[in-house]
């Protein structure tokens, strides 16, 4: 399971450890990813996606996960939430 937020994109980041004598050591920033379980209130279902805190805040700040899917670009999103974006737009056009 790579470490990529399923909303966002966000991934992993490459730096540096500096010690106090200025010595680099590689490191990875890893982003804080969590297991959520998200309503979707047009679909009439709950959905589990590992999402990053970042993203929830994101989500929470649009009104919910259909309002973030629909505003949402498809490049950034993985597989599992294009294929929930493709559903919902698919819903909301036949109501």
């Amino acid at each position: 399971m790579s470490r990529v937020c399923e909303l966002t994109g966000k991934g992993r980041q490459v730096g540096h450890n500096v010690s106090h004598a200025n010595n680099r050591t590689k490191r990875a920033f890893l982003p804080n990813l969590q297991h959520v379980t998200l309503v979707s209130e047009a679909l009439g279902r709950r959905v589990r996606l590992r999402i990053s805190a970042a993203g929830l805040r994101s989500v929470e700040h649009a009104g919910g996960l259909d309002a973030w899917l629909l505003k949402a670009r498809d490049p950034e999103l993985s597989e599992r939430a294009r294929r929930l974006k493709r559903e919902l737009e698919r819903k909301l056009a036949g109501s």
